[in-house]
């Protein structure tokens, strides 16, 4: 008798869905039917309990003539008491609306308050560029629509349309990466709130990155001359250290001269906690032929927006990040071992160079052996402008 009670119970505070219970409480069209023999049992069950919203609760009559109704379930703690039953029904309801009021008070998040949580943990575990474009994103984008939506009601098909949205404006790549701040942000939001994530069935269009080309000889040519031209300005002299080190944008700051032969700077692709890792790049017989006009220190504080706008300007089809493609294009088509140029670009891994991680951990190159690779490089000549 005792688990028949646990089981109507269990039946009527939605813990067991009716369609999981014995052949003898049969469900058809929502209505549970018992047997003649279960009917006296289950009224001796219900002698002693009222429903409250959802809540099957059960009260007790005191020998002093006080009813009394305790809860102390799923997450809810009430306990009161009255001489009567509608009273204490009352009572029970308003203490039950109180603690729900200070639930979705308290608990309730806004998208925004995740969206900060998130931005938090970012801050210490990302790189300070990667940090910067989250929080741009975030703010331009995606907080203007969601940031005071509570977080956890915020549907599928509203975070479908907004990123549609930004497909139809022509900005593909945009849309991807804001579909994974937002996917990484509910993975959060449906965890706290024990849901599914509304990013589970939302989808963008596939995304092909645009693969950038080297600059043929001519357009060197132009640029080099533009920059030996154009010396009163420090984009020009971090465009010619970016074309012949083959240097990432955000690693010039860092960049350092080693005894008038090398280059030396941070590789910026390290993950956030690893150990940043410097690297060496000698100076090739083509970096040597504007050494004398390039002031470091002016490449050093260039602004990057500055060497984007100046660049597109000159050519309008290239991209800054173009610059090390053609580095590394040069250096091989000089025949500079394959694994040398990996070392000098701060790559991990090249598809066109054979050889196993472990082959590369077992390989030291001399600095020797390195300043004689560089001599290949040598492929241009012409007179600089006085």
């Amino acid at each position: 008798m005792k688990k028949q009670n646990e089981l109507y119970e269990k039946v009527l505070t939605g813990l067991v869905p009716t369609t999981k219970i014995e052949s003898k409480v049969e469900s058809r069209r929502n209505v549970l039917k018992f047997t003649k023999k279960e009917i006296p049992d289950l009224k001796k069950f219900y002698d002693n309990i009222f429903a409250a919203n959802n809540l099957i609760v059960h009260y007790r009559l005191r020998q002093d003539g006080v009813f009394e109704a305790r809860f102390h379930r799923q997450g809810i703690d009430i306990e009161v008491s009255s001489k009567d039953l509608p009273t204490l029904r009352q009572k029970f309801l308003d203490k039950l609306h109180n603690i729900t009021a200070e639930k979705i008070a308290g608990k309730i998040k806004t998208f925004a308050e995740y969206a900060d949580e998130w931005l938090k943990v970012k801050k210490v575990t990302t790189k300070p560029l990667t940090y910067n474009e989250y929080e741009r994103m975030l703010n331009r984008d995606i907080l203007p629509i969601f940031g005071n939506k509570p977080a956890n009601e915020i549907c599928r098909s509203e975070l479908q349309n907004f990123l549609l949205s930004i497909v139809e404006n022509g900005t593909l790549r945009t849309a991807h990466k804001l579909f994974l701040v937002l996917r990484c942000i509910f993975d959060v939001v449906a965890d706290d709130y024990n849901i599914t994530s509304p990013m589970k069935k939302v989808v963008v269009p596939n995304y092909q990155s645009k693969k950038g080309s080297a600059f043929s000889y001519a357009e060197e040519k132009q640029l080099v001359n533009y920059c030996l031209t154009n010396l009163n300005k420090e984009s020009s002299h971090a465009l010619m250290v970016l074309i012949y080190t083959g240097l990432r944008r955000s690693e010039l700051a860092s960049l350092k001269i080693i005894d008038g032969k090398w280059l030396e700077c941070d590789t910026s692709k390290e993950r956030m906690g690893q150990n940043v890792v410097r690297r060496k790049i000698p100076f090739t017989p083509m970096m040597k032929r504007v050494l004398p006009y390039i002031d470091f220190e002016m490449a050093k504080h260039a602004n990057v927006n500055t060497l984007h706008g100046t660049l597109k300007r000159l050519f309008p089809e290239h991209h800054l990040h173009e610059l090390r493609y053609t580095f590394i294009t040069r250096c091989k088509e000089c025949g500079v071992h394959g694994e040398v140029v990996m070392l000098w670009d701060g790559h991990e891994e090249d598809k066109t160079v054979h050889s196993s991680r472990i082959d590369r951990g077992y390989t030291d190159f001399s600095d020797e052996f390195m300043l004689k690779e560089a001599e290949k490089v040598d492929y241009l000549k012409w007179d600089f402008p006085s």
